[in-house]
């Protein structure tokens, strides 16, 4: 399938997807303009399935084009091989990829077939019949020069389908039967997550795991770049004030003079923004009733390989699925952001979750060894999938032209299993990994997880990382539930939402004044077992957002505490639904590359500016004393 038209098929899977939601919601009527939609729990159940459905047909998609691309790099580089490297070719391709079920290898030119594992499923004889039709199908196209890719069929109880490949020259092609068995996965995964059956079973307490809790939809367009003037932002000024540094009280006054929030501040100069005043204005404002020592426009002059943000230069990597599926990063600004930080390996981003494939080659080299709550002498290795997805979409290998784009190019990970192979676990197992990951010097927690239940054994492993100045990162949950969740709701997380992709609520999504912000979580494309990829949806899924944001902003600014980063991330949030904080969106939704802005610029919020003057004061009184 061409690019042209994986990307129809997606565009018309959002088109049934957006038509369910309408039809779902209009015998109700439609909410109020800026008011979340709270469905009722049979619109709800329509929507989970749409959601689930667009879930597997996204990640039967990214899996096709990730087996298309192997089998065109197996053409480049065995190209000219003999057939002994042409066969130990192929078992390594097998070996890492267990879905490749059948590879068939045809030399034109001199007529000879190899197949490596070539037994073929046993089915009914229709069933082989048809198996046979798309074989032939897949052989008469790459004879004449076409690729091929089968519509999906059924052997026995499993799906299968055939994809083709010919090289340049056109000696040389290559046939694949590909098993879909993640589809079935996928669904499954899902069928927990979105609530559509009942999960965990009743029974033994347990600390739901993330993926159970939180699958979610989110898309918004946000366009900061449409500020930029040609040479300066020509609603931003730059100011030094005579007198040192304004109060609090003065940068009050003149947040609310200009209509802007709080200033960044590098060195001796402050950068103010302004809803209603360009920079002309901006100008007299501030000489006539300011007298600062000077001002001038915003020209760009930032560090850490920034580039100038006036040419708000968008770096696109060339995984190979990023641009088509990834969705989610241009919606929060990932690739603005990006020139200002890709994440320091001095960072730590934990992963407290069913583990992680440490072998996974899209995420080759970016985990450190972590630790296996549930069987304590075992690796953290993921037998559901969950943290898995959750880790790609963190720190995924970036501009390595293989599958997918992850949010930190250079962040270590720390992956933590406290989370069982029925994707669930106990309030000890979480707890004891919060605060293993703490102590191993984890900088952000992510917790894709939730239970209604307020456990403080919980609570206090929550504060034990707190207090050693980790952010913690949470999902909020996708019962579509107004009552708090925990660990999200405690005051020390950071609690995420998910919005769809109008830019509104995930109708699944939990909701309450604890919720701090919403990130990107529908068909989230990201790693997962297997060495594959998989779309989720969830709350889950938009955590990790979150989380990677923490890192990058850490990795910019490491003076900030980690209340100072969490503040920093809601301030700097694209407001949406009711003006200001609401319990749909929280701030609303991360946005990478206005916080990352205001990390750079050293930019403290107002109501933390007294703490971090007292810090910088109690610093510069210990360093005289020790002279």
């Amino acid at each position: 399938m061409s690019r042209k038209n994986v990307m129809l098929a997606g565009l018309v899977t959002a088109a049934f997807t957006i038509a369910v939601l309408t039809f779902t919601f209009r015998s109700d009527g439609e909410p109020k303009p800026g008011q979340a939609s709270v469905p009722n729990p049979s619109q709800e159940k329509t929507i989970k399935k749409a959601a689930l459905t667009q879930d597997v047909i996204a990640t039967d998609r990214l899996n096709r084009v990730d087996v298309s691309k192997h089998l065109r790099t197996m053409l480049l580089e065995t190209n000219g091989k003999t057939p002994e490297d042409i066969s130990a070719y192929a078992k390594r391709l097998q070996q890492g990829h267990g879905h490749i079920t059948m590879l068939m290898w045809i030399d034109f030119q001199t007529k000879q077939t190899s197949t490596f594992k070539s037994s073929f499923p046993e089915g009914s004889d229709q069933e082989n019949k048809q198996l046979l039709k798309y074989l032939n199908t897949a052989k008469a196209a790459i004879k004449g020069h076409q690729a091929y890719e089968s519509p999906s069929f059924i052997i026995g109880n499993k799906k299968y389908y055939f994809t083709a490949q010919r090289d340049q020259q056109g000696r040389y092609g290559v046939i694949a039967l590909i098993h879909q068995r993640i589809l079935d996965k996928v669904a499954e995964h899902q069928l927990k997550n979105l609530r559509l059956i009942p999960y965990p079973k009743e029974g033994k307490y347990r600390v739901e795991s993330v993926h159970a809790d939180t699958l979610k939809d989110l898309t918004v367009k946000t366009g900061h770049d449409n500020e930029n003037a040609s040479h300066y932002y020509e609603n931003e000024i730059v100011v030094r004030f005579k007198n040192g540094h304004p109060t609090a009280g003065q940068l009050q006054t003149i947040a609310a003079d200009i209509r802007s929030k709080e200033p960044r501040k590098l060195g001796y100069a402050y950068i103010f923004r302004s809803g209603k005043m360009n920079y002309t204005q901006l100008k007299t404002y501030f000489n006539d009733k300011w007298h600062p020592q000077y001002t001038e426009p915003h020209y760009m002059y930032l560090t850490n390989d920034a580039v100038s943000e006036n040419k708000a230069t968008v770096i696109t990597p060339n995984d190979l699925l990023f641009s088509a599926y990834q969705w989610n990063l241009p919606a929060i600004e990932t690739e603005q952001g990006w020139n200002l930080s890709k994440g320091s390996k001095d960072v730590i981003v934990a992963v407290v979750d069913t583990g992680v494939q440490a072998n996974h080659p899209d995420l080759k080299g970016q985990l450190l060894a972590g630790y296996n709550a549930i069987t304590k002498t075992s690796p953290p290795d993921d037998d559901v999938g969950h943290g898995t997805h959750v880790a790609g979409i963190i720190g995924a290998l970036t501009n390595n032209g293989e599958g997918v784009a992850g949010i930190s190019w250079y962040n270590k990970i720390l992956p933590v299993k406290a989370l069982d192979n029925s994707g669930a676990g106990t309030t000890y197992s979480v707890a004891e990994g919060i605060i293993w990951a703490a102590d191993k010097g984890a900088k952000v927690i992510n917790l894709s997880l939730g239970n209604y239940a307020d456990s403080q054994f919980l609570h206090d492993a929550i504060k034990y990382a707190y207090d050693r100045d980790v952010v913690i990162v949470s999902a909020a949950g996708n019962d579509n539930t107004e009552r708090p969740g925990f660990p999200a709701a405690y005051p020390e997380v950071l609690a995420v939402a998910a919005t769809n992709a109008t830019g509104e609520r995930a109708s699944f999504s939990n909701y309450g004044e604890y919720i701090d912000v919403a990130a990107p979580g529908e068909s989230i494309a990201s790693t997962y077992p297997d060495n594959q990829y998989a779309a989720l949806s969830g709350t889950s899924m938009a955590s990790p957002h979150v989380a990677a944001l923490a890192g990058l902003v850490r990795s910019l600014n490491p003076a900030l505490t980690n209340k100072e980063v969490m503040a920093m991330m809601t301030s700097n949030a694209i407001d949406l639904g009711d003006p200001g904080h609401d319990k749909y969106y929280g701030s609303g939704q991360v946005d990478i590359y206005r916080t990352l802005q205001a990390a750079a610029g050293g930019e403290v919020p107002l109501q933390l500016f007294p703490q971090r003057v007292g810090r910088q004061l109690n610093s510069l009184r210990q360093s005289l004393e020790n002279h």
